[in-house]
Formats: structure tokens, C-alpha cells, sequence
């Protein structure tokens, strides 16, 4: 299976997504994240995931006869790279930003769900912005993002540290013709 149907699976997303900057988590603890994904589909896409090298097991033990596994995300394998990206069709684009979205939407409502949820308090922040660029400029500001994004993902749990989930979406603005 191409690693952009994987990556792109509405499911499989979530299943990330909560791993991400999680360390490690059980499949229990996925289950308590993810409390609407049925047991058998969520054990049924941590093993394709598991399988296709996205997800590494990083513990094994035995709990009540049976085997209790934590998995942790590999960060280099999680992603749609240029080679796939360059190959997905407009239709592929379409459905991948609309599963991206749903899944950012999901999070979302599932933060401001929480009964302590203070958006402004918290500093949730949405917003966008037009920047003027060449393509070598483009370029550039996508890897000052992403490389600001790694680095913070350097830092571990604890020591007063909240998780935040961080999104971009990078989109061409020319007018047609232009």
C-alpha cells in the first residue's frame, strides 16, 4: 500500500496524531484518546501502520495473558514526501487535504469539548497570512517552518510543558493567469 493511503486514512491519521509527541503510547491508551474508534479498528490499523514501519513497538510485556505493546510514531517514515506528493493526482490532493482537515477539525472539537478548555487563555491561535515569494524564497520558508516545528518537537513531557498540536497548510494564491 502507498505510503500516502496510509498516512492519509481518516483513522490512521488520529492514530498518529495522538502519538505524536507522545513518546510512546499502549493501545489502551490510544483507546482512551480515541474513545469513538472501535477496539477491532483501531488494533486492525495500528498493525497496517505497525507493518508498513510508520509505527515501531517499543515495549513488550505481558499483562493478563495476553501482550501488552507501546508503539511510538517513526517521524521519518510519517510522512507523504516529494516523490509521492509529485505523484498524487488533483483528486489525490483533494481527498488528502480533506482528510487532513477533518482530521484538524476533529482535534479541535475535541479541545473545546473539554469542560476546562479556555481557547483565548490557552493561546489558541488560527490565523492566515500572503507572503510574496520567489520559488528558492518558498522554499526556504517552508524549511524555516518545518525545521522550527522539529526542533520544538525535541522537547519531552513534563516540567509545566502542555501539548500543542501544530498545523500548516502552505497554498499557492495566483490568480489565474497570472
Amino acid at each position: 500500500m502507498p505510503t500516502t493511503n496510509l498516512l492519509l486514512h481518516p483513522v490512521r491519521m488520529r492514530i498518529l496524531q495522538a502519538l505524536v509527541g507522545a513518546d510512546e503510547l499502549t493501545t489502551a491508551q490510544l483507546r482512551e484518546r480515541l474513545p469513538d474508534v472501535p477496539a477491532a479498528t483501531m488494533y486492525r490499523h495500528i498493525a497496517t501502520l505497525t507493518q508498513a514501519d510508520i509505527l515501531e513497538v517499543v515495549h513488550e510485556r505481558q499483562v493478563r495473558g495476553t501482550v501488552e505493546r507501546s508503539y511510538r510514531v517513526r517521524q521519518d517514515k510519517a510522512v507523504v514526501d516529494t516523490d509521492a506528493r509529485t505523484a498524487m493526482t488533483k483528486d489525490d490532493h483533494r481527498q488528502a487535504f480533506t482528510v487532513f482537515t477533518g482530521a484538524l477539525m476533529a482535534d479541535f472539537d475535541r479541545y473545546l469539548s473539554r469542560d476546562d478548555a479556555d481557547p483565548a487563555r490557552e493561546g489558541v491561535v488560527y490565523r492566515q497570512g500572503a507572503v510574496w515569494l520567489t520559488d528558492e524564497e518558498f522554499a526556504e520558508l517552508v524549511e524555516e517552518i518545518e525545521a522550527v516545528v522539529a526542533r520544538r518537537t525535541q522537547t519531552a513531557a513534563g516540567d509545566g510543558r502542555t501539548r500543542h498540536i501544530v498545523s500548516f497548510v502552505l497554498v499557492p494564491d495566483n490568480p489565474a493567469g497570472a
